[in-house]
């Protein structure tokens, strides 16, 4: 829901981009040579390293879009409840078809449909998006399951868990090198699943099955580079689904368990608005991730599992046990310390990078 380590995208996002040094907007264009150091004309005098008041407004709109992206998403325990009498399969399809209406839509209105035919003559990269698409068709089919039967804090506890996840991958498959730190919130999280499996009386299927989902989707589209932006990536994968999405809805219909008519004119805008409720917030992530930096997008990633945690507890009515208090509570220290880490390599890198330059000058 590429970025701080393990930064959910709930609900069908893209993997953040890296931060431009135009990320503002403004177009770079050549200018006279000037000596190094020195403002160009009309330019305030900066300090090495330091943002550009361009560049501070930018990252302040962005932070104010990701904030809006995952508060969206923390809101959809909510949504979906609202969706009853609707069941999960008919929910994802609908999720699925609405939200490929409404990304052509935007690719015709911006003049870019045409890379939807490119896109099936690129066997490769059809490849990934089918597989990407059927990751986050797993993970979107579970997690309104959890909702509508009541299990929306194990599906806050998939998206606490999914940093640390995303984190194992990292060791597991590319081999990447961790700090000291990062194996301590790692170990923390691992003792916390093993508590929480012992409370259960059972493994949290779902919240394993919601981290691990989201966590191989992340690096699946890590795979696939920064060559798609967040709309065409959900585009492919809407792409891909919308024929089972199709053949989920004759069925229920057949079956008699179809919803979308017979409930009234509000459930069927309902339904229809998943699309909007899928997209928006995936553009407002996409356009976060291009302004500010990656530690920033790293924080805002736990506004998402907070309310949904409290909109089950608070809205839903769900008990949480005191001794599962104490399993959420050592994930939360697990991703203190990796948030930490984070903010402390990234400060460290922005210092190094500053001297670096100053160096240079």
């Amino acid at each position: 829901m590429s970025r701080a380590a393990g930064t959910p995208v709930p609900a069908g996002g893209s993997p953040a981009s890296p931060r431009s040094t135009a990320s503002s907007g403004t177009p770079i264009s050549p200018t006279t040579p000037t000596p190094a150091g020195a403002p160009t004309p009309g330019e305030a005098p900066t300090t090495a390293g330091a943002p550009t008041p361009g560049e501070a407004a930018a990252t302040r709109r962005g932070t104010v879009y990701g904030f809006l992206a995952y508060l969206l998403w923390g809101a959809f325990p909510l949504y979906f409840v609202a969706l009853k009498p609707a069941g999960a399969l008919e929910i994802l399809a609908h999720r699925i078809i609405w939200s490929l209406v409404l990304c052509l839509l935007i690719l015709a209105v911006t003049r870019r449909a045409r890379w939807v035919i490119d896109m099936f003559r690129d066997g490769r990269q059809l490849g990934t998006l089918a597989l990407a698409g059927l990751l986050i068709a797993v993970n979107w089919t579970v997690y309104i399951v959890a909702v509508l039967n009541g299990r929306v804090t194990e599906a806050a506890l998939g998206y606490f868990l999914n940093p640390l996840v995303t984190v194992a991958l990292g060791v597991l498959i590319l081999r990447e090198r961790l700090r000291p730190a990062q194996w301590v919130a790692v170990s923390i999280g691992l003792a916390a699943a093993v508590y929480l499996t012992v409370d259960y009386g059972a493994p949290p299927w779902i919240s394993l099955v919601l981290a691990c989902s989201f966590a191989c989707y992340g690096l699946l589209k890590k795979r696939l580079g920064t060559s798609l932006s967040a709309l065409q990536s959900l585009t492919g994968e809407t792409v891909v689904l919308t024929p089972f999405a199709i053949g989920l809805l004759v069925w229920l219909a057949a079956m008699g368990e179809q919803t979308f008519t017979g409930h009234g004119t509000g459930h069927t805008l309902l339904l229809v608005s998943a699309g909007v409720a899928t997209t928006v917030p995936l553009l407002l992530f996409a356009a976060a991730a291009k302004r500010v930096p990656l530690v920033t997008i790293g924080l805002l990633q736990f506004l998402t599992p907070v309310l949904q945690l409290l909109a089950g507890v608070l809205v839903l009515g769900e008990v949480m046990p005191s001794s599962r208090w104490v399993g959420f509570g050592l994930v939360w220290v697990a991703l203190v310390v990796l948030s930490v880490d984070s903010v402390v390599s990234s400060g460290r890198s922005r210092r190094l990078a500053r001297a670096a330059e100053g160096a240079a000058v």
